[in-house]
């Protein structure tokens, strides 16, 4: 209760005995928690899961975003509790609690042929960037997402277009981050990266949202 009130819902039952109950509300929609299954581990987050569709998910997260570093001096990303990282024009983010459950914020208008396998028509690096993608935004999986970028990296990243290495070297960076990894050697490989102005402006373009990008770009 205390990690949703810190986000700004509202709680509008409590209810301890004859068993446990809770129902918050925020905007126009209620969450409602009941006893948890005997055994649960919040960990595993395996709790549940809740499905929010609203119109506009990008002011939702600002909003959580901005609770977080009031209230904990810092955005979470690793836990539980943690929310996912939102890259400006994704169509979703999800927020895990501290007892493990997904809520998923999902845009009415997402798009229909958004693929969970990723794009078909991609390969070498820019396919594993692309699933990648996948894992982060829809299947919360950073640490599958952080394995399968470093081998592509070691596959493809020779023959790749060196825009694409470097993004996604910033992501195995952020990953590592989120993920308490060292850093290296992905910011040293950055940072020796030889980019023109266009490529630059590329990887500003689709990785702006990463605080620490301007400091890890050579």
């Amino acid at each position: 209760m205390a990690f949703y009130e810190a986000l700004g819902f509202e709680a509008t039952y409590k209810q301890s005995k004859p068993y446990v109950y809770l129902a918050l509300k925020l905007s126009g929609f209620q969450l409602h928690f009941g006893p948890a299954p005997k055994g649960l581990d919040p960990a595993r987050e395996e709790s549940g899961g809740c499905l929010v569709m609203v119109d506009a998910v990008a002011p939702y997260h600002a909003a959580f975003v901005a609770a977080m570093r009031r209230v904990h001096g810092k955005v979470l990303t690793s836990g539980p509790p943690r929310i996912t990282r939102y890259r400006p024009g994704a169509s979703r983010f999800t927020l895990i609690d501290p007892s493990g459950n997904s809520i998923i914020f999902i845009q009415r208008d997402e798009p229909a042929e958004v693929e969970y396998g990723g794009s078909k028509k991609l390969a070498g690096l820019a396919k594993a960037l692309d699933n990648a993608r996948i894992l982060r935004e829809f299947k919360n999986d950073d640490l599958q997402a952080f394995r399968a970028l470093k081998s592509a990296v070691r596959r493809h990243g020779a023959d790749a277009p060196v825009v694409e290495r470097g993004i996604a070297l910033c992501h195995l960076i952020d990953l590592a981050m989120v993920l308490g990894e060292p850093t290296d050697p992905w910011a040293a490989d950055v940072r020796g990266l030889e980019l023109t102005p266009d490529d630059r402006q590329r990887i500003e373009s689709e990785l702006g949202h990463l605080p620490g990008l301007q400091e890890w770009l050579p």
